[in-house]
């Protein structure tokens, strides 16, 4: 492990919600868990290993770094090139496959089952990031990013001609489709009460809201935040109700509910993705191109499923 002395450039304050929040107020260095990954995506906290598994997607493997010794090891490879990870009701990993064009779930056993490769027999484009809603069902971004070329996973022309999220049923069955109109859907997250759920549009660099029905229908509510510096990737809620968005060259962006810009995590890799984790979920996990960091807040991060945690409100 190495530390990145960033104390004079860590945090950058563009609201004062940001500092009486205590959002600023962690770590005043990163720590660099890894590095050596050509591509680290989908970094996702196991409680129960005591570790952290991300995506290496252009080397197509799951490495994992063991919080009580600090030693990374690889989790599985050849892995699908993946991307997104997350964790359902059980505490298994699931895995958005870009390469094989699926998303999948790893068993206790260590075995791997498919949820979803196809929509109405046809295949999906490229699944890049997923969140397990705490009825069971698990929702999933599907852009072109996996078959754009061979650096994510393998070129091919698009058989569902559309970039959209999709649902897949508690049951494990039916894949259905609950919002279009994308041009590259990429990191979605449920609010801390699940009624609504946030799409970032990496092409489009915005994030969409939608209403979550009790059907499990949704209905768009409009823009809740652009990218200005930077590209949107994946998204995250604190318990505060806070977002804290991946922003690739812009960092780490962090929006009030209103969806003002708080201010930014600045660190030196462009960022892909930032997860909570750590046993009291105040470790912040950032995918920086070739470098998993960490970081140490005052801030609490959403557990793996939102709807069953009573989130507090938000300073301000």
């Amino acid at each position: 492990m190495s530390v990145v002395n960033a104390r004079a450039a860590l945090y950058e304050v563009l609201d004062e919600r940001f500092r009486s929040g205590r959002c600023a107020n962690g770590d005043r260095q990163w720590e660099a868990l890894h590095r050596g990954s050509r591509w680290a995506e989908g970094p996702v906290y196991l409680p129960a290993a005591r570790g952290l598994v991300w995506s290496d997607i252009p080397n197509d493997r799951l490495l994992r770094w063991d919080e009580t010794t600090g030693e990374v090891g690889v989790f599985r490879s050849p892995a699908g090139h993946p991307n997104g990870n997350t964790l359902d009701g059980q505490g298994r990993l699931v895995t958005c496959e870009q390469g094989n064009r699926r998303v999948t779930r790893t068993e206790h056993d260590g075995s791997v089952t498919v949820l979803a490769d196809r929509y109405r027999g046809k295949r999906l484009n490229s699944p890049n990031d997923a969140a397990v809603r705490s009825d069971g069902s698990i929702w999933f971004s599907d852009p072109e990013f996996g078959i754009a070329s061979d650096y994510e996973g393998h070129r091919a022309e698009s058989e569902i001609g559309g970039r959209n999220v999709y649902r897949i049923d508690p049951d494990g069955g039916e894949v259905r489709l609950v919002a279009d109109g994308f041009s590259g859907p990429n990191g979605l997250v449920f609010s801390p009460d699940e009624s609504r759920l946030l799409v970032s549009d990496s092409i489009a660099n915005h994030i969409r809201s939608f209403t979550v029905g009790e059907d499990g229908t949704l209905s768009e509510d409009g823009v809740f935040a652009s990218c200005t510096t930077g590209n949107f990737d994946n998204i995250r809620f604190d318990d505060a109700g806070r977002l804290w968005a991946a922003a690739m060259e812009g960092g780490v962006h962090c929006y009030h509910p209103d969806g003002t810009l708080l201010g930014r995590l600045l660190i030196p890799e462009t960022v892909a993705n930032v997860r909570f984790g750590g046993p009291r979920r105040n470790r912040l996990f950032i995918a920086g191109t070739t470098t998993i960091y960490s970081l140490m807040m005052s801030v609490t991060g959403l557990p793996p499923l939102p709807g069953v945690y009573r989130a507090r409100p938000a300073d301000g």
